[in-house]
């Protein structure tokens, strides 16, 4: 997975864009675009969409803080970014915008689940605890499922964007 120059400043650039995005969003709880540009990045680059993912993640730790909250990040999205990769590459056009729209979904339902593991570990919960920490984030997981649905919505045009710089 060599890199051209052009690709490490786009991927620099992309990384940014995401942690930009999350900042301007964030007086909308839970509501954001890293979804999205998680599964257009996927899409377009494939193995490649990892640079700007961890791009976005790093700059999160820069900017907001190397703390417990930050660890999950270090896989969270790698899952989002796994899913898209079993996708098959050529669905029918029709199909495309639904299933990435689903896929944002279910990543923002599941956030709390795939979240809570590495919770319960570094704050020593057990079973029930990590449970009962799920159950607390529901609402936000709700909240985060549906808004990530309809964001889903800009996946296909972020990833013609991404064909024409290409």
């Amino acid at each position: 997975m060599r890199l051209t120059t052009r690709e490490i400043a786009l991927f620099g650039m992309l990384g940014a864009v995401m942690y930009v995005s999350k900042f301007i969003m964030e007086i909308l709880p839970n509501i954001h675009l890293i979804g999205v540009f998680t599964v257009a990045f996927t899409v377009v680059y494939r193995k490649k969409a990892l640079y700007p993912i961890y791009t976005y993640v790093v700059l999160n730790g820069v900017f907001c803080g190397f703390a417990t909250w930050w660890i999950p990040y270090l896989y969270i999205w790698t899952i989002l970014w796994g899913v898209v990769m079993l996708l098959p590459e050529n669905m029918p056009k029709k199909v495309k915008p639904v299933i990435y729209m689903s896929v944002c979904a279910a990543h923002g339902f599941l956030f709390g689940i795939l979240y809570a593991p590495a919770q319960a570990l570094l704050y020593g919960l057990s079973f029930k605890g990590m449970a009962a920490w799920i159950v607390a984030g529901l609402p936000w997981d709700f909240i985060h499922g549906i808004s990530n649905f309809f964001c889903g919505i800009l996946v296909m045009p972020v990833i013609m964007v991404l064909r024409f710089v290409e």
